[in-house]
């Protein structure tokens, strides 16, 4: 594929800069609404915690027709306002549209490579649908990276509790367990990174993958650990941007993200295979309380997709799922809403068979996957009825809960994944 560097304009501007010691990259596809106060609040965290340093700013879109790139070009802030009066050196700004499989992780592959044409020492990535991010964030994602030594920054926020349910009911538990770090948010989708990963990043080839699209986050986590690479997370407050309601139709999103972490599971087989249990690891940041938007749900019409997933799925599913898991499911689709329920055994199981059947190819991987939607929408149903009257402290021990018991069942999973 032909690199977005080869592209006139773009290398006009980079020997306009020539070398850089900080890169923040944003992606977009039609974030006219949002994407001004991200720009403006990067600019911000520049000047007032990084300005002495050459800074750099880079927009990469996804063909965007409602202006985007156009206020990312226009948004400019006002240092005044900010109350500073110290020298700041002036940020670069590139706003450019990607190549490749429409998708997050083309956008974040050209971001790479500009950081690696500049050779910057600390880049970040933020979201463009950000209302919560403020000039702070840039500096918890970039000053561990350059003072701190660490070659990854995760974010680690406050979220509502029914916001980011792939990750607090698959994503999080799974890559837990297998590579044994407690890396709260491993998709969050705002994270810090050393010049060095970036360019270790565009060594490996998936961007013909799903990485290339949403499985972009828990590919770039996923790659920082299991390389060794030294990993921490700062505490961001709160994220609050266009969350979705978990009943809607996540299935794309689901399938690229499930699927990306199954193939790293493949890769790294020998670097998850002998991890027992899991370590917290050292989180940036002064934590604080905030408030949050709510995430409005129905549960009434997740679990009948739920129903409807055991009506015509069952038959998929026998053919990888253990007997006693597809006795529970048909129980559980003739349960009422009140007693409907789903535990963290049960789900780590069919989470795990759902893995060792991609590992076998048993079931054709786009039929697996879309198959597993309706279980997980049945499972976030579970959790929103268990949890509806939770404050955040008991919604965190829940996860806890599930996440121990991906950890109890792992040997489980090493020992079938073995059975060819």
């Amino acid at each position: 594929m032909k690199s977005i560097i080869e592209r006139k304009e773009i290398q006009e501007k980079i020997g306009e800069i020539g070398t850089a010691d900080i890169l923040v990259g944003i992606p977009s596809y039609n974030n006219a609404r949002t994407i001004g106060h991200v720009v403006r609040a990067v600019q911000a965290g520049f000047a007032k915690y990084f300005p002495d340093k050459k800074c750099v700013l880079v927009n990469s879109d996804g063909g965007s027709t409602d202006g985007t790139m156009e206020v990312v070009q226009d948004a400019a802030i006002d240092f005044q306002s900010i109350l500073l009066h110290h020298r700041v050196l002036p940020a670069f700004k590139i706003t450019t549209p990607y190549h490749g499989i429409p998708g997050k992780g083309s956008a974040f592959r050209t971001i790479f490579e500009i950081a690696d044409s500049l050779n910057v020492n600390a880049c970040a990535v933020v979201d463009s649908d950000l209302r919560s991010i403020t000039p702070e964030w840039i500096e918890l994602l970039i000053k561990p990276i350059i003072e701190g030594g660490y070659d990854y920054a995760a974010p680690l926020y406050h979220r509502h509790k029914y916001d980011g349910t792939i990750t607090n009911s698959i994503i999080y538990p799974l890559t837990r367990a297998l590579y044994g770090k407690r890396i709260r948010q491993p998709i969050g989708g705002d994270f810090g990174f050393s010049g060095k990963l970036a360019r270790f990043y565009l060594t490996k080839d998936v961007w013909e993958t799903d990485v290339a699209r949403y499985g972009i986050d828990i590919w770039m986590t996923t790659t920082a650990i299991a390389n060794n690479f030294k990993v921490c997370q700062s505490f961001l407050g709160a994220k609050i941007h266009d969350p979705k309601d978990p009943g809607a139709d996540l299935s794309a999103m689901l399938y690229q993200v499930v699927s990306s972490a199954f193939d790293l599971m493949e890769t790294y087989y020998n670097v998850w295979k002998d991890i027992k249990g899991s370590e917290s690891v050292i989180t940036c940041g002064f934590q604080y309380a905030v408030g949050l938007e709510p995430v409005n749900v129905n549960v009434d019409r997740m679990i009948d997709k739920f129903r409807l997933g055991i009506k015509e799925l069952i038959d998929i599913w026998r053919g990888f799922l253990p007997d006693g898991i597809i006795d529970f499911l048909n129980r559980a689709g003739e349960l009422s809403k009140e007693e409907f329920y789903i535990p963290d055994d049960i789900w780590a199981e069919i989470v795990y068979s759902f893995a060792l059947a991609y590992h076998k190819g048993i079931v054709n991987k786009g039929h697996l996957l879309k198959s597993l939607t309706p279980l997980y929408i049945g499972r976030t149903a579970s959790f929103v009825l268990e949890t509806w009257q939770s404050d955040a402290e008991e919604v965190e021990e829940k996860i806890e809960n599930l996440c121990i018991a991906f950890e109890d069942k792992k040997s489980l999973l090493i020992e079938k994944w073995q059975e060819v």
